[in-house]
């Protein structure tokens, strides 16, 4: 009798999508993975991904209590856990990682909370402003060409772009034009204005350290709640080699799969106890945990995705490991060497260089912009993103593009080989000014199409033979077969 499709393995059931797959590792094993928000997770989250978890609704919380009607007209409160039956092996799982969240910040959980529960960064952030902003309040982030996320309430003068600023008032503050570095004066003086209720203390791609305490000065100056999102630093600091965002913050949230190396989700962290003492002696308590639940569930999500709640919590077991730290110290190491050697060919590294796994290059004073290098380094199997730059006008035309090291750091290279990394990002960028400058045409569609000429196509292939024979120096984590 022939096996029922529901036991037939991919590379039997499904070969079409099967070999996509293996395309897309072949590509992955190939090039250089420099995309600052990607990394390579381990094979214990790959494993719990693909579990049984998956299969389970798990609507609510561990032990969660639910205000309810009865038919005398009284109301009363019971645990009830969750909306389904059969999560008490879910709930271990999630209590698990939740306690895991808050070792692995050296966080007291009398002090802290933490839900687990979140899809992925902007999912995050947007139950963070919901339950607690609520509808057309107030926020503060970095501008999106000064090294914010869309998240933090970017728009245009014709547009707003993200639902942060469809469904919330945002200002933005900016960074010195010169310097590249956050004005936190210039914060001030328009925080007095604006009178935010929340203030984010978050990146995309600003390659410095955040001064938290001066965020706090500003947010108690003007009564805002102040969050922090470091997505792009929970791995640094975690293993505290970046600023702690928990000393000074209300709310911190964090994606799982960029320098901390997990699941594609995120974690929202938010103060218990007491927030403020007024003058007449009352204690001011912070309210935030059921808000920021019941903005999650049943606000904005349905049933958790308990498979990446199982791989979250993997994932900080090994953040805690000294393996785990001194990668992190070599992802600092490696984007010191890639934007120091950057800048011995001649490359303008906006502040001048970096203090996390961040490289933020200013191409416009070449003549390239950052979607004609993006492209061309792709072609030779080095993968990073177009990015604006401070000055742009438009995202759609970015200056720059943005580079970084987890992803190569997990794989093993080390500073000699970023160098050699660095010379080939500089020949790639050198080839797409050279087949540029060959046409008069200023359409992107069309230098595209002439990277793609007969006439580079020598360099190119060669080019690209190099990047392939660097990267397959060097394992890849996770399943062999996929």
């Amino acid at each position: 009798m022939a096996a029922s499709i529901l036991n037939h393995k991919l590379e039997d059931g499904d070969p079409e999508l099967y070999e996509m797959i293996q395309k897309e590792k072949r590509r992955q094993i190939r090039g250089l993975e420099m995309i600052a928000s990607e990394n390579f997770t381990s094979l214990a989250v790959l494993q719990s991904l693909s579990t049984c978890l998956h299969n389970k609704y798990s609507e609510g919380y561990p032990g969660s209590r639910q205000t309810f009607r009865i038919t005398s007209g009284h109301l009363t409160e019971r645990v009830l856990g969750r909306y389904y039956g059969g999560n008490d092996y879910i709930d271990e799982i999630e209590r698990l990682c939740q306690k895991r969240a808050l070792e692995a910040f050296n966080l007291d959980a009398e002090e802290w909370g933490v839900n687990v529960q979140a899809y992925s960064g902007s999912p995050a952030n947007l139950a963070v402003y919901t339950g607690v902003v609520g509808p057309h309040g107030r926020i503060m982030g970095l501008d999106l060409p000064d090294g914010g996320h869309l998240t933090h309430g970017y728009y245009t003068a014709t547009r707003k772009v993200s639902a942060t600023s469809i469904f919330f008032e945002s200002m933005p503050y900016k960074v010195n034009p010169q310097t590249g570095l956050i004005d936190y004066e210039m914060m001030r003086q328009t925080a007095r204005l604006f009178k935010p209720s929340l203030i984010i203390a978050g990146v995309s791609c600003y390659p410095r350290d955040l001064d938290y305490a001066k965020f706090r000065e500003v947010a108690d100056e003007n009564g805002s709640y102040l969050m922090a999102d470091m997505a792009h630093v929970s791995g640094l600091v975690a293993a505290q080699l970046a600023p702690n965002p928990f000393k000074h913050c209300d709310i911190v949230t964090t994606t799982t799969h960029k320098t901390l190396r997990g699941p594609r989700a995120a974690l929202i962290f938010f103060r218990r106890g007491v927030r403020k003492v007024e003058k007449n002696g009352n204690k001011v308590m912070y309210d935030l945990e059921e808000k920021i639940n019941q903005a999650i569930f049943p606000g904005l999500q349905g049933g958790p995705h308990n498979n990446a709640i199982a791989a979250i919590a993997t994932a900080l077991k090994q953040a805690t490991t000294e393996e785990f730290k001194n990668y992190q110290k070599q992802v600092l190491a490696n984007a010191k060497t890639l934007a120091k050697t950057l800048q011995s060919y001649g490359y303008n590294c906006v502040t001048g260089g970096t203090d996390n796994h961040l490289v933020w290059v200013d191409l416009r004073y070449l003549g390239i912009n950052g979607s004609r290098a993006e492209y061309i380094l792709e072609m030779i199997n080095i993968a990073c993103n177009k990015n604006t730059v401070p000055g742009d006008r438009s995202a759609f035309n970015p200056g720059g593009i943005r580079l970084g090291t987890p992803a190569l750091t997990t794989r093993g290279l080390v500073e000699a080989d970023i160098e050699k990394v660095a010379g080939l990002l500089h020949e790639g960028i050198q080839l797409g000014l050279k087949i540029k400058q060959s046409t008069t045409s200023t359409l992107l569609k069309d230098y595209k199409a002439k990277v793609h000429d007969p006439e580079f196509e020598p360099e190119l292939n060669a080019l690209r033979e190099r990047v392939e024979e660097l990267a397959l120096r060097f394992p890849m984590p996770g399943y062999p077969d996929y």
